[in-house]
Formats: C-alpha cells, structure tokens, sequence
C-alpha cells in the first residue's frame, strides 16, 4: 500500500534554516517572548504534525485569495497577497514575506487582511491578541492602517471576520519588545515565562515544543 502519509510530509518537509539574531518576524509579534527566545538559542526543525498544520494554512489562504479575485466578487479589488516587510530599528532587522496578508481595496479604502485558519468559530467572539499584535506591526511596516482579521473555519469554511484600526502606541510597543528580545539573546539572559505569567496567554504553553526546557528555567 502506498503511503500517502509520508508522501505528504516529504512534500511540505522545507530546508532547515536556523535563525539569525538581529533579524525578527511579524509572526512573532505577540507571542512568549521565552518561546520566540528559545527557537532561537535552542533552533529545531517543525514537527511533522505542525508543518501540516501550517501547510493546511497555506491551502486556506490561497483559497481566500482566490475568492477575492473571482470576477463573482468585484466589490473588492486584490491588491497583493505576498507582501514584502523589512524595517531596520535601532540596530535590528524587522524583516519577512507577508504571506498570511492580503490587501485589498474595499469602497476605495485599503486594507491588510490576515487570513487565520481555525479549527472551530464557536469560541471565536472577538480577534485574537496576538493575531491583533502582529496585524498592528503589519499595518506599522506598510502605512497601510485599516485592517481586519480573517477567522476561517477548515472543516467547513465559514467565517468570523473584526476590523483592526492601527495603534501606533502598541505598534512601538511591539518593536520594544522585539528591542528586549534582541537584548536578551546578546546576553544570553533568559526572559521571563510571559506564557505563565499572562493569564490569557496560558494556551500557548500548551503547544509550546520548549516546554520541559521552561520548565527548568534552562539557559
């Protein structure tokens, strides 16, 4: 018997880059800075299980975009759906490929829309904070400072979808925090467990494939 399994994972299987430091990503924004430290001093290929996740991501954001550029829906003009970001702050790289945004035209009003896949809506009532913080920096790094978060639902393809207005006080606030990370990688000093610490940020502990070296307080 074939294994289709397998195939699938030999397909997605991307070559493994370790991260440099001075250089951080939009997706982070958001996120325990412990975790994001971690994957940089202790770098480690993705799962199997985790990179189809992502991949079924992919497939869901490429959908969206092919719906925004179907001639059935000429109320919304596609602008761009693979956006390039690179801001250099104070000795650090904000730096990536957009690909989980798209812009778009709406009425004449621009937008940046992120496109997040989610196994269900039902708990979905309001947007995300870390899917917010990373759309604040998004819009920061474009000038573009209208956007809405996409939910989609991948067992059936149903939507959720909240305007974001840009923050300029919480976009800084985000590259402070890139700053700080930055600063604690250079020293070698492990920062705070902020997973643990902020009550609803407990989910990510959960996923977290650095668990047992938190645990530890390991440096």
């Amino acid at each position: 018997m074939i294994d289709f399994d397998g195939m699938i994972t030999k397909y997605i299987k991307k070559e493994f880059r370790p991260r440099g430091i001075g250089k951080y990503y939009p997706s982070d924004a958001g996120m325990c800075m412990r975790k994001v430290w971690y994957s940089y001093m202790y770098p480690s290929e993705i799962e199997p299980e985790l990179a189809k996740i992502f991949e079924l991501g992919n497939i869901i954001h490429d959908f969206i975009v092919k719906v925004l550029k179907s001639e059935k829906n000429r109320e919304i003009v596609l602008l761009g759906s693979e956006l390039p970001v690179r801001q250099n702050i104070d000795g650090i790289e904000i730096s990536g490929r957009v690909d989980d945004v798209i812009k778009v035209c709406i009425d004449n009003k621009v937008y940046l829309v992120e496109v997040k896949s989610t196994k269900s809506l039902f708990y979905t009532n309001d947007a995300k904070s870390h899917n917010v913080d990373q759309l604040q920096l998004y819009m920061h790094l474009t000038g573009i400072h209208d956007g809405i978060i996409l939910y989609v639902d991948k067992t059936n393809l149903q939507t959720k979808a909240f305007k974001i207005s840009y923050d300029p006080g919480a976009a800084n606030e985000i590259i402070e925090r890139f700053k700080k990370l930055h600063s604690h990688l250079l020293e070698k000093t492990l920062p705070p467990p902020e997973a643990k610490l902020i009550q609803k940020n407990a989910w990510m502990c959960k996923y977290c494939e650095y668990q047992d070296k938190c645990l530890k307080n390991e440096s």
